[in-house]
């Protein structure tokens, strides 16, 4: 590739002077993308409830698990870097691209060995061909790493839409017609082999950037340094997010862990979907406007205050009406997995603004702060976890979500700002009018199910009249409280300043 060739897919100088339109732009393009996406894996998940048993979901539950850490390490953190650093360099980028793809060889050969292992640690001599077949995976995304980087790096976020909701798309057709046709848990694997596979071709095909030969380039050593201590962070973050499913498939089998793993997939899902965009966006956008502490605090302060302004209410409502939310999406054999939907609506009001906080780390290059907190918080999790195996799967579920608010939330908090230019009061008031918003709808769904004659309507009925009254109070206290009111204001305004002229670069 000649010179002008790599540079316009490395430089991001010409973000900078417009870097509040341009976020604003990338985060209405991937959150709109992440909505279409998050419907078709949220349709995803209710039909094949109602097609596969539970066992089949814990069976694959039981490979993916460990194939969750691995996949952080496939990835060595070196996204990040490529994304953080604002003067990366061509060769500094091939040589990632090559570490990772040598990685990926390295997993799915590790994989391959270790498959009957892994069958025997569970007693599931299924396991042997499941976590044979997903190895497979390791060895495309790992060639894909990079290119998927440099499409966030520019902030092309209609390419990255593109692909996810394409993908998304290809892979909800796989899926449901092998279900419909018998193939049971094969149908889970065919799904989880056909996404690496297209984006792959499209990183490929929308990212015009080749890796360069194999050699050493200078600067090299601090950029895998970077990434290797975000990769430690999301190493205990993983370890802590799959133990709990390692421990219950091997103490209570794949029909137990098959309702734990739906339970986890139709609440921590909503998370994902949103932590996605979230550090699509937020990553490139905090990370040009480090070297300006008070717009990166504003910006920062706004990105939290909305994110919590969806999510707090959202996770209040599915604490109270649990029980028809399960009945109204997975039918009536999954009805024993109300408690755990409870608990883990608990987790969704507040865990979307503890993963944000992860930006701080992640944006001002503070990755010794990052590992220390993430070894931290993931020991206070596995803990939690491990007291609540006495108790069942509920108190796994109860431990860890009650823990997580009580204790995690806020020592993460501590960690994240310190250092930082932001204090924890920043984080506790831009969130304060959500908690109390939550609050409000729990007490006004709480309402809804004491309504005289409110039993004689179907589950699905009573979510909807749930729903829309637990709205209405939301969106009172909302337009009661100054705070809130200016940050719909700002909200409402996204879409003019969208359209507003791009201001010129030239002198």
């Amino acid at each position: 590739m000649s010179r002008p060739e790599v540079d316009a897919h490395l430089r991001v100088d010409q973000l900078t002077s417009d870097i509040r339109r341009q976020s604003l732009r990338g985060g209405a393009i991937a959150f709109g993308a992440q909505g279409l996406k998050f419907a078709l894996q949220f349709g995803t998940v209710v039909v094949l409830a109602r097609l596969l048993a539970p066992e089949a979901f814990g069976l694959i539950a039981m490979a993916a698990a460990l194939n969750g850490v691995l996949d952080l390490v496939k990835e060595f953190g070196l996204s990040a870097a490529t994304i953080q650093k604002s003067d990366i360099t061509h060769s500094q980028v091939s040589a990632l691209f090559w570490i990772n793809a040598a990685i990926g060889v390295a997993i799915a050969i590790l994989l391959l060995l270790g498959a009957p292992a892994i069958a025997e640690f569970y007693g599931q001599p299924e396991l042997l061909a499941v976590t044979r077949w997903l190895a497979l995976p390791f060895l495309l995304s790992g060639l894909t790493t990079q290119h998927w980087a440099l499409l966030r790096r520019q902030m092309r976020f209609g390419a990255i839409a593109l692909l996810e909701t394409g993908t998304e798309i290809l892979g909800f057709a796989l899926v449901i017609g092998l279900a419909l046709g018998g193939a049971g848990y094969w149908a889970l694997i065919a799904q989880r082999m056909l996404g690496p596979a297209l984006l792959l071709v499209g990183c490929w095909s929308l990212c015009g950037w080749r890796p360069g030969w194999p050699t050493r380039a200078p600067g090299l050593a601090a950029l895998v340094g970077f990434g290797s201590a975000v990769t430690s962070c999301n190493l205990a973050v993983a370890f802590a997010r799959s133990i709990d499913q390692i421990l219950i498939g091997w103490l209570w089998g794949p029909a137990v862990l098959g309702l734990y793993e739906r339970s986890v997939k139709l609440l921590l899902m909503p998370i994902t979907n949103i932590a996605m965009p979230l550090y699509a966006v937020g990553m490139p956008m905090l990370s040009r406007l480090n070297d300006e502490p008070r717009r990166y605090r504003a910006a920062f302060i706004r990105l939290i205050e909305h994110l919590a302004m969806a999510t707090m209410p959202a996770g209040a409502l599915v604490v109270v009406a649990s029980d028809w939310l399960v009945v109204t999406l997975f039918g009536d054999q999954w009805r024993a997995a109300t408690p755990l939907v409870a608990f883990f609506g608990l987790a969704v009001s507040y865990q979307p603004v503890t993963m944000a906080l992860g930006l701080v780390f992640m944006t001002q290059n503070r990755g010794r702060d990052l590992l220390h907190a993430a070894l931290i918080d993931s020991v206070l999790a596995v803990i939690l976890i491990v007291a609540g195996l006495p108790f069942g799967v509920v108190g796994v579920a109860g431990f860890y979500s009650v823990g997580g608010l009580v204790l995690r939330a806020p020592l993460y908090t501590w960690f994240a700002t310190r250092h930082s230019g932001i204090v924890p009061r920043d984080v506790y008031q831009a969130v304060l009018p959500s908690a109390g918003a939550a609050l409000i709808v729990a007490g006004v769904a709480w309402g809804v199910r004491h309504i005289p004659g409110i039993d004689t309507l179907v589950c699905a009925e009573r979510l909807a009249i749930a729903l829309v009254a637990s709205g209405l109070g939301a969106t009172v206290i909302y337009g009661a409280l100054p705070r809130s009111r200016r940050a719909l204001v700002t909200l409402a305004g996204i879409p003019r300043s969208l359209h507003a002229p791009r201001p010129s670069t030239r002198s």
